[in-house]
């Protein structure tokens, strides 16, 4: 039995995790009572505690291991619609005193803001319930040292032109936090999360190429086998030696599925509270419009069991709830906070902190028949740069992937550019398959997007 299946270990103390939730709650409460004590007319507390544990081989050496244990308290009070914050990791009650009193000292002299102030009381939630999110794994250094050198071994094992290893990585930790305000709510959650990772270097001087895998979940049994993650990792780089370049011109792009979270990332920050309310987003104004073909449907999921993103209540304790963001190719929403809807003139969603597990339907199969049934074109593996426009939708980054021939990948390209704008790359959207990558709260499979321009050398 190797250390990723073995049980829990006499040596790991038992769970703690509800009295250390227990302290957090009581901690919380003490901090509102001292900023109701110094006349503040509403407060909000963060408390959080996060336990891990991070381990580094590389060339079957152990570079680094590391234990880590981080507390932050954060302090918000109001005056009327006048807004302070502090924060400290000091427990004492001197320290958390000072704390409120700097909160304090800070609202007392800004300036009023309209949109200020807690999110509505009659937004919070009501039911807050776990999503079997707390899997802690009893695993101690040695342990993690041997599935990070037997995960870096099979890579380098698996292929004779694998040449250097960039590294394996073990990693595990907990975290625990409890946010309150003077609303009454009070929120528990505790959570989990494990990775383990390997980099490989393939080819010899000029023609070296490098690429990698990784596997992470909240629960050790929903990872991969160290040996498959350094397998996948030396196949992926392999596959990418020799690379060419291409002539420019305009093809259909297929995005695999890791790459093509970043399309949905680009579309989540338009469609945010923060960037509307600046006037910042190419989706300004795109409320009940087409944003995407009649076929999509991205709906958020808050309530998954074992979702990487579950809750019942969000930042600042409003309920979240299941619905649609885009249905029909129509967007239904946006992602609002209690401050940005204020300063938009509308109400909150419920997504102060971001998305809660958004699920992007697919309408096709494998990568394999995405491939076929695109017949001629570009698959992409990686993307590099920033170039995002996030005010007009322009974008243009640096990629590599492979050119495909007859559904077919013929051979593996890097130095090329792909461009286009967000809002008609959307629009364009002609697939997404079925192959999704679950190492993300945003679920989507590979995208095909039916044409863009291609920039190479030639």
């Amino acid at each position: 039995m190797n250390a990723i299946d073995s049980p829990l270990s006499a040596r790991i103390a038992a769970d703690d995790s509800q009295a250390r939730l227990d302290r957090l709650s009581e901690l919380a409460l003490d901090l509102l009572a001292r900023a109701r004590r110094h006349g503040a007319s509403q407060a909000e507390v963060s408390c959080d505690e996060d336990r891990g544990l991070n381990v580094n081989v590389r060339m079957g050496a152990v570079e680094s291991v590391e234990s880590t244990r981080d507390r932050s308290i954060g302090v918000t009070v109001y005056f009327g619609q006048r807004k302070g914050s502090a924060s400290t990791a000091d427990l004492r009650p001197e320290s958390l005193e000072a704390t409120v009193a700097q909160a304090c000292a800070i609202a007392r002299h800004t300036e009023d803001d309209p949109a200020s102030g807690l999110a509505d009381a009659d937004r919070m939630a009501n039911d807050v319930r776990e999503f079997d999110g707390w899997h802690p794994w009893a695993l101690d250094a040695d342990a993690a040292v041997d599935l990070a050198l037997a995960c870096e071994a099979a890579g380098r094992g698996a292929d004779a032109r694998i040449s250097l290893s960039d590294g394996a990585n073990v990693s595990t930790g907990d975290s625990v936090g409890v946010y309150a305000n003077s609303h009454g709510f009070l929120g528990r959650e505790r959570d989990t999360l494990h990775s383990i990772s390997c980099g490989l270097i393939a080819g010899e001087g000029d023609g070296m190429q490098r690429d990698y895998w990784y596997s992470t979940a909240l629960a050790r049994e929903d990872l991969e086998s160290p040996e498959a993650i350094g397998r996948r990792a030396a196949e992926r780089t392999v596959a990418r030696l020799e690379p060419r370049t291409l002539a420019t011109g305009e093809m259909p792009v297929l995005f695999q599925a890791e790459v093509a979270r970043s399309l949905i990332g680009h579309l989540l920050n338009a469609v945010s509270g923060s960037a509307l309310y600046r006037r910042a987003s190419f989706l300004l104004d795109r409320v009940d419009t087409q944003v995407l073909p009649t076929w999509c449907r991205l709906s958020e999921r808050p309530f998954l069991m074992r979702g990487l993103r579950s809750s019942s209540f969000d930042a600042e304790g409003v309920a979240t709830r299941e619905s649609d963001l885009i249905s029909d190719g129509i967007l239904r929403r946006y992602l609002l906070g209690s401050y940005s809807a204020r300063k938009l003139g509308l109400q909150s969603t419920g997504n102060a902190g971001g998305v809660f597990n958004l699920d992007v339907a697919a309408n096709a199969g494998s990568l394999r028949e995405l491939l076929r049934g695109m017949g001629n074109g570009l698959l992409v593996t990686e993307l590099m740069g920033q170039g995002v426009n996030t005010i007009t939708g322009d974008y243009s980054r640096g990629a590599a992937g492979f050119l495909v021939e007859n559904g077919e990948i013929a051979y593996p390209v890097d130095g090329i550019t792909i461009a286009g704008n967000l809002r008609d790359m959307y629009m364009a959207i002609d697939a997404i398959g079925n192959d999704i990558d679950t190492r993300s709260h945003v679920s989507v499979g590979s995208i095909l997007v039916g044409r863009m321009t291609v920039a190479g050398g030639l």
